[in-house]
């Protein structure tokens, strides 16, 4: 136990200043996003920015603009930004691809050399995955309520913890979702960098596809097949609580991806 306990150290201590640095970014984005909410707030310029939201963006987020249009709506936007968004689905991405390098890089040999299990490398980069994941969220939901209690208006409805740890957790199993898909991708590429853009693209299209099927009805028959469609922030501002189908599609895709990773690596040839 004590080898696989090394690798997992070994890999954590790799990676700890790409999420440090990640983590420190995205919390200060959050402070800066409540200085935003309470200058729009002081000025009452919420109906002015509503009305110069285009028409399609109006019907593709249908009642949930008037949560979103608020003080807390826009505090909680770093949860659902698209490039934050995008940005977390990368680096879980990247971390769930490590075993590949390792083969592609020769690393593996020496990591076999002593007497670890193979499976122990999958193993260690979904823990990696998992602790580097809730490392991120934990820091963007310090730098949430860090902002609140110290630039916050006092007199204005501030959004829930619950509110917050909900948009957490979904994104969490998002990010979880693609690291699964990534890593089963990983675990039968003999390239990092081709295991990484085809994964990307499938995040891409995907997207794209959840995109349509909300903007066009003839596509939501298919709307399912995308990960993004279990991805409920609006519906969260709205204030509904967040949906058990929603996490279990998550967590099921996410499993099931670390699970056809174990299969996969496995029975593959790691010969470079």
């Amino acid at each position: 136990m004590r080898r696989p306990l090394t690798l997992l150290l070994h890999s954590l201590k790799r990676v700890r200043i790409l999420v440090l640095a990640m983590g420190l970014v995205l919390a200060i984005f959050q402070v800066f996003l409540i200085v935003i909410a309470r200058s729009v707030q002081r000025s009452n310029a919420f109906e002015q920015i509503g009305a110069l939201i285009p028409p399609f963006v109006r019907e593709l987020l249908g009642p949930s603009l008037a949560g979103f249009m608020s003080f807390g709506g826009i505090v909680c936007l770093g949860y659902f930004h698209l490039s934050v968004m995008g940005s977390l689905v990368a680096v879980s991405i990247s971390l769930a691809t490590v075993p590949t390098s390792e083969i592609e890089t020769g690393f593996i040999d020496l990591i076999l050399s002593r007497p670890i299990a193979r499976h122990w490398l999958i193993t260690r980069s979904i823990v990696v995955v998992i602790v580097c994941t809730a490392v991120l969220l934990l820091m963007m939901m310090a730098g949430t309520w860090v902002g609140l209690n110290s630039l916050a208006p006092r007199e204005i409805e501030w959004p829930s913890r619950d509110l917050i740890l909900s948009l957490a957790i979904n994104l969490g199993l998002l990010m979880l979702c693609w690291s699964g898909i990534a890593m089963a991708i990983g675990s039968v590429s003999r390239r990092r960098n081709v295991a990484g853009a085809l994964a990307g693209l499938a995040a891409l299209a995907t997207f794209l596809l959840d995109y349509v099927a909300r903007a066009w009805q003839p596509a939501e028959a298919v709307g399912w097949l995308s990960p993004f469609r279990y991805y409920s922030p609006f519906d969260l501002l709205m204030g509904n609580p967040l949906p058990a189908k929603n996490l279990e599609v998550l967590a099921g895709i996410a499993v099931g991806g670390f699970i056809l990773a174990y299969i996969f690596f496995s029975r593959r040839d790691i010969s470079h």
